[in-house]
């Protein structure tokens, strides 16, 4: 089954249902969706030669446009492969290359930047990602070409925050059963419901889509790019029963305005928490000011979006015996998914503690071009994630980081993630990020870099004496740095290897 037939099925079932909207201003119904991704498809078939298992760049932010290129390729069989619109021009260029791309959308200033960058023997042909541009391109609309449930779909490009991006192959099976496992995980969803795409489409917010389109929801893009929480909260106003997909730095930021009134909690029905790990303190928070619609979960690129999930249900009740618990994990395996922690020695246990890995129909097919990186990601069927974490008996999963940044100090390992989370207890701590800087007595020093709330006075010695009196001497930051602002991508994803490169560079060898 080709992804767009649920676009194709929508449009037949619910063809009416307003699909795409521009703020509060109509755009598309799902017929008209249809048709206008059925008759591109035909197009980009015909001009520009794309056709079943073509890889086809978007780099761009979110717009009409971008919906519906990303389901024209689908009905042509082609494979989308959406780029972060925050990338420079070289870094993109370096991804066509790598997926021998033919054919590039791009927002129209950044055209140019990518064109100078092209070099023979490529043949990337780059197109400006706006209306009158497909519209010279549209034939005659037909149904999606026929695809094999293992056909690559989407190729998602690593961050690169950790070294050089890889492309994790997302076949149609991968995104159905994502979208299964979200419709029986998280909402079940209906034409009166609204989804909000705030976070880019080229990553969890067009993932997330699917399942909305499948059931026919309306498609809301803010008038305005970035993110305005006065903006959003006017329009959840309007629509009522709102989902919408954000980083923990957005959560923040919408529980805190003064836009975010009765009406706007009453009309927001899920808040999908994602991109970056949410911490404890922040999701009390997000529950005292919404109550049980944050609905946080843990996924991969190469396990999109579909690893754990934390029922909202579960977390009504801040009396419930095994509420804290709850509230410290990324909940329990998702619908159709199996997950596990592998220990040092190879051994692998349903509980425990070591890496998480998982294994199911959602997990990638593999690293595109990359043999060996697939080899190491994919063992036995299992996907090795790279993260740390413990599964406690009742099978709720606890993150503790990425292994790679394990800080081993004197022989002991410390978790960054447990030093954030005890951080961030201090009322005066808005933001922190803990990362090991090698040292040559210890092995390695454990460092935190802090954001002050607005007006704060805050002091190392504030946040020592909190470190002292809930974690071992041993864990607790040697130094304590204070910034304006932590460097994030633009997924709301922390850059510690920008942190780290900071230090080392203070520190040479």
């Amino acid at each position: 089954m080709n992804i767009a037939s649920s676009l194709a099925n929508s449009a037949m079932g619910l063809g009416n249902e307003i699909a795409v909207f521009r703020g509060q201003h109509p755009l598309w119904t799902y017929r008209e969706l249809a048709r206008r991704a059925s008759t591109l498809a035909q197009g980009m078939q015909d001009r520009l030669g794309i056709g079943r298992g073509d890889r086809l760049l978007l780099w761009a932010g979110n717009s009409a446009e971008y919906i519906e290129v990303m389901f024209a390729a689908w009905f042509a069989g082609a494979v989308i492969v959406p780029v972060n619109a925050a990338l420079h021009a070289r870094e993109v260029a370096a991804i066509a290359d790598d997926c021998r791309s033919s054919v590039c959308f791009a927002q129209g200033e950044k055209t140019s930047g990518l064109q100078e960058l092209i070099t023979s023997p490529s043949n990337l042909r780059v197109l400006p990602l706006e209306p009158s541009t497909l519209d010279q391109l549209r034939g005659e609309p037909h149904d999606p070409v026929a695809v094999e449930l293992n056909d690559i779909a989407w190729i998602f490009y690593t961050s690169g925050t950790t070294g050089r991006p890889k492309g994790a192959m997302l076949s149609h099976q991968n995104l159905l059963a994502m979208t299964f496992a979200f419709l029986a995980d998280v909402d079940f969803l209906t034409p009166r419901d609204s989804l909000f795409h705030l976070a880019p489409l080229s990553h969890a917010g067009g993932l997330l889509m699917l399942a909305h389109v499948m059931k026919g929801t309306r498609n809301v893009l803010p008038d305005h790019p970035g993110f305005d929480p006065g903006e959003v909260c006017r329009l959840i106003r309007c629509f009522g029963s709102v989902s919408s997909f954000m980083s923990p730095t957005m959560l923040r930021r919408f529980i805190s305005a003064s836009s975010l009134d009765e009406a706007a909690v009453a009309g927001t029905r899920t808040i999908l928490c994602g991109g970056a790990p949410i911490y404890v303190e922040d999701m009390k928070r997000a529950l005292g000011a919404l109550g049980p619609k944050v609905w946080n979960g843990y996924g991969q690129g190469e396990s999109p979006c579909t690893i754990s999930g934390l029922p909202k249900s579960w977390l009504a009740d801040p009396s419930h015996v095994d509420f804290e618990r709850r509230v410290a994990s990324v909940g329990i395996a998702r619908s159709g998914v199996e997950i596990a922690v592998r220990h040092q020695d190879g051994s692998m246990t349903r509980t425990g503690e070591g890496e998480i890995v998982v294994r199911g129909p959602v997990v990638m097919r593999g690293y595109w071009g990359d043999e060996a990186a697939t080899r190491a990601a994919l063992r036995d069927g299992w996907l090795m994630t790279g993260d740390l974490g413990e599964i406690d008996d009742d099978g709720l999963l606890k993150l503790k980081g990425r292994a790679k940044e394990l800080i081993i100090s004197g022989g002991s390992n410390i978790y960054p993630r447990e030093v954030e989370e005890v951080l961030l207890r201090h009322p005066d701590v808005a933001e922190v990020a803990v990362v090991g800087v090698p040292d040559p007595a210890w092995g390695e020093n454990v460092v935190a870099f802090v954001v002050a709330r607005n007006g704060s006075d805050l002091a190392s010695s504030d946040l020592d004496d909190l470190c002292l009196s809930q974690i071992a001497r041993y864990k607790r930051p040697k130094e304590y740095r204070f910034l304006a602002g932590l460097p994030k991508n633009n997924a709301g994803k922390v850059l510690k290897r920008e942190l780290e490169e900071t230090l080392r560079m203070e520190r040479p060898s």
